[in-house]
């Protein structure tokens, strides 16, 4: 039987996935190795422009954004209207980063990143569960990243952001552990994406560098970093991201997925360092490494 959109070989229906975050990097890779494996993807961007583009790629595309409830709403409603009312998973995947100081970083930045970094993926989830439910399965899965798992300077905001993911993920993992749904959260290290170059709005609308006691560290290191030509040099252990495609296919797929994965070497180092050393001098390393 010829594979439609509706269903895969032999007639089984299509897996069905809700991802976000896909107009670039870690959400476009997932977005287009999961199409190719057969899954019908919902390839959601906070930008309409975006989903456009998506859409010329042949992708379904509704807009969501973390910040708009409504939208999330509105979204999942025209996912659920085009699969008949099931969903199988959901990735959480959208993100931005605050850079710079923490003693420079209002308050206001923190709020920002939270409602996009955290309380949106939260409400997502919360819409999505009830569709799960339903259905007797599926399966959430959260983007974090090696920095919910360590701390580095200059990144104070991401960080809390994917620290608070790590606990917020691994309760739900457990509450829903005498439920058919299964909650899984992967934890990349240095993914090729525009996610620096994408902080740089963000930086220039929280940070006053200029008049920070800081100013020369600025100078030193972060300016170089957010403004090098091009993204600048990979960070060591670079991978693409479709590396992190290859975790998600095992947290999608596998009969009993483990409760998180690692991606990147620097990610299995951070993780055991964190396990074996103690706090002063794993903090040394890390700050003898940014």
């Amino acid at each position: 039987m010829a594979q439609t959109e509706a269903q895969g070989g032999a007639g089984t229906p299509r897996k069905t996935i809700l991802i976000t975050g896909c107009s670039s990097g870690i959400g476009e890779a997932a977005a287009r190795g999961l199409r190719a494996r057969g899954w019908r993807v919902f390839a959601s961007c906070r930008r309409e422009e975006d989903c456009a583009r998506m859409r010329l790629m042949g992708f379904e595309s509704p807009r969501l954004d973390y910040t708009d409830e409504a939208s999330m709403a509105q979204a999942l409603a025209e996912v659920l209207a085009a699969t008949g009312g099931t969903l199988d998973a959901l990735y959480n995947n959208g993100a931005h980063a605050a850079p710079g100081a923490l003693e420079d970083l209002p308050t206001g930045a923190l709020r920002e990143i939270f409602e996009v970094n955290l309380f949106g993926w939260h409400t997502l989830t919360r819409m999505v569960i009830p569709v799960m439910r339903a259905q007797g399965h599926g399966r959430i899965i959260n983007c974090s990243s090696v920095l919910g798992l360590v701390p580095m300077p200059w990144r104070g905001a991401y960080v809390s952001t994917k620290h608070a993911l790590e606990g917020l993920t691994d309760v739900l993992r457990l509450e829903m552990s005498d439920t058919p749904i299964k909650v899984i959260l992967l934890e990349p290290g240095p993914i090729t994406s525009r996610i620096r170059a994408n902080s740089v709005p963000h930086f220039e609308r929280w940070v006053d560098w200029q008049a920070s006691p800081r100013r020369a560290q600025y100078e030193r290191s972060l300016l170089k970093r957010l403004y090098a030509p091009s993204g600048g040099q990979p960070d060591t252990f670079e991978l693409p991201g479709s590396a992190v495609t290859e975790k998600l296919i095992l947290a999608l797929e596998s009969d009993h997925p483990a409760p998180r994965y690692y991606v990147t070497t620097a990610t299995h180092i951070m993780g055991t360092l964190r396990r074996l050393l103690p706090t002063r001098l794993l903090d040394a390393l890390i700050a003898r490494a940014r």
